[in-house]
């Protein structure tokens, strides 16, 4: 099983590169864990929302694999508790596709990726700054995994 990061937005604070990587070294070598950033499309006030979603979505699709399963993460989608979390990575695992994880830009994601997403996953109700989805992220997949792998980082 190999997982991906697909983010729209290449330009994050740096502590938030440094918290991202100080969780996703911490992975599993096997799972060759890699972000990957689409820049996000033009903003300016000529260009509508939709007109952006439509231009990420066209990048995003083009990246993933037909036979990835993809993952997309919207405040709209299904909340896990960490133990939840984890049975769900234990399932990845054991079957052992690929996966691509979804944080879409500043205006959401197009139907088209919803459509193409396997599973909507929620981090919280709450909407959040794109880079911090992307700590989070990090944090509960690393979490997710040290309780598959009964190491104590994880505490009830």
């Amino acid at each position: 099983m190999h997982i991906r990061l697909l983010a729209v937005g290449d330009r994050q604070p740096s502590w938030v590169d440094t918290a991202f990587a100080d969780y996703t070294t911490r992975l599993p070598r096997p799972w060759q864990f890699r972000l990957e950033t689409i820049a996000m499309a033009d903003r300016r006030k000529s260009a509508t929302a939709a007109h952006a979603k439509s231009a990420e979505a066209d990048k995003l699709l083009a990246k993933l694999k037909p036979t990835e399963q993809v993952i997309l993460l919207d405040e709209t989608g299904r909340q896990f508790t960490s133990r939840e979390l984890s049975r769900c990575v234990d399932d990845w695992q054991a079957v052992g596709a690929d996966i691509a994880f979804i944080i879409g830009g500043p205006d959401g994601v197009s139907e088209e990726v919803f459509t193409r997403a396997n599973l909507t996953w929620s981090l919280s109700s709450l909407t959040l700054p794109h880079g911090l989805a992307r700590v989070l992220f990090a944090e509960q997949l690393y979490r997710a995994w040290s309780l598959t792998a009964g190491h104590p980082y994880h505490r009830d």
